[in-house]
């Protein structure tokens, strides 16, 4: 978001015209799947702390709802763009299909800076998105659910307007929602584990023990810091983490090379998700400037932060020890940087398939919202490790039998579900 010479629409229309020839589509059904079916743009006017009113502007574009409501998650973040939140609703079509549940594609966002405003008018931005959108959303129609700088407590606010609005309980609306609010234990935990479950597969294909590898990490929010906690728990070991400095105003590096401790490094992290960087020194770590993390002699490299993170520029740091490159991000790699790690042979695990296990948790939640009944964590995670390990086989399957790079395969088979449902209908 932060590059304004970057596009990650193109990109990803890129990336689909790139499946659109191998699967040869004709050009009604391209014309149709490369652009979003709808797309609202709105402004929130939100009465601020000191009196004073401020409109803020904000978006929800749904991609494709042919094989179910859409399903998206709505960012807040002071230099969001519509044409990211266009990339991010495509890539979420292709997501709910590469792990084959019921769901389209949506993304939403909203221009603001949440270390900037209060709770209270944050609460009036949530209840303004939804005010402006309710006609538009819904559990029949489109999901919303947390994304960039947005959390469980911003889900709810968003649930009681449109329940107000609408005069019933719509459990089933929204998700990542609280527990004990309809939120569905392991939610939280449920894409940096997906990316883990990934993992651990990819290493069985290469024939790699777990505990013989090392791991460098881009980003310490929520799906780096339980990728971090189940990665370990199999006996990895993770050398460097990075994150964004709020203070500084720039990304840095943590390096330790006998292994970082999350617990350790979770103590000293602020409410932004940023490390002390004199606690850090005091215990042992290496401070290295942010694009450090992936320069490191590892065996997987994790992107877990935005979207346009290994580029032409920084792809040949990548170390030739690099085995896995698992994308915890949407959107992390542009495509130049994508073909010179195919030529690497460098084993991707592509972001529709590695943070697909938010999305999948999500859909979780909608099922026992509409049966009200929940789950336990370890029913949950259980479901979540199958739908994941599934997924990652059929991908793993097709890449061989083709003889396809790993997120072509992921795209032939996602785009494929969406083309089929879109026929089916009598769309094409």
């Amino acid at each position: 978001m932060a590059d304004k010479s970057f596009n990650a629409f193109e990109m990803a229309q890129s990336q689909f015209d790139n499946v659109a020839n191998i699967l040869d589509l004709d050009e009604g059904t391209r014309d149709l799947l490369r652009f979003n079916q709808r797309e609202y743009h709105v402004s929130i006017p939100v009465r601020m702390d000191d009196g004073s009113f401020k409109v803020f502007r904000g978006f929800r574009v749904q991609h494709n709802d042919s094989r179910g409501p859409a399903k998206g998650g709505i960012r807040f973040h002071p230099m969001e763009t519509i044409d990211t939140v266009r990339a991010l609703a495509m890539w979420m079509t292709w997501k709910c299909a590469v792990v084959d549940i019921p769901l389209g594609g949506a993304k939403g966002g909203v221009i603001c800076d949440p270390h900037n405003l209060s709770a209270r008018e944050q609460e009036g931005i949530c209840r303004g998105w939804i005010r402006q959108l309710s006609r538009d959303v819904g559990p029949l129609n489109d999901v919303p659910a947390p994304d960039v700088m947005t959390s469980p407590q911003h889900m709810l606010w968003m649930l009681d307007e449109f329940e107000t609005i609408r005069g019933a309980k719509y459990p089933g609306f929204i998700t990542g929602k609280p527990v004990g609010m309809g939120g569905s234990l392991g939610r939280t935990e449920a894409t940096g584990y997906g990316v883990v479950f990934n993992i651990r597969e990819a290493l069985k294909e290469l024939n790699i023990s777990p505990a013989d590898t090392t791991a460098s990490v881009q980003g310490f929010g929520n799906v780096a810091q339980y990728a971090v906690e189940l990665y370990t728990e199999i006996w990895g070991k993770v050398i460097c983490i990075s994150c964004w400095d709020q203070k500084d105003q720039v990304s840095y590096s943590f390096k330790k090379a006998d292994g970082i401790d999350l617990k350790e490094l979770k103590n000293i992290t602020d409410r932004f998700g940023g490390v002390d960087k004199k606690k850090a020194e005091s215990l042992g770590y290496e401070i290295l400037p942010g694009g450090a993390w992936i320069e490191q002699e590892v065996d997987i490299l994790i992107p877990a932060a935005l979207e346009n993170q290994i580029t032409m520029e920084n792809v040949g740091k990548i170390s030739d020890k690099v085995k896995i490159i698992a994308e915890g991000a949407n959107g992390p790699t542009t495509p130049g940087a994508d073909k010179e790690i195919a030529k690497r042979g460098i084993f991707m695990i592509p972001d529709l398939l590695a943070n697909a296990g938010g999305v999948t948790c999500s859909y979780f939640e909608q099922v026992q919202c509409n049966m009200n009944y929940f789950w336990e964590k370890d029913e949950v995670l259980g479901k979540l490790d199958t739908k994941i390990t599934n997924a990652f086989n059929a991908v793993n399957e097709m890449a061989k039998s083709r003889k396809l790079y790993m997120r072509d395969a992921a795209y032939v088979i996602a785009v494929g579900r969406v083309v089929e449902a879109c026929r089916e209908r009598g769309w094409i």
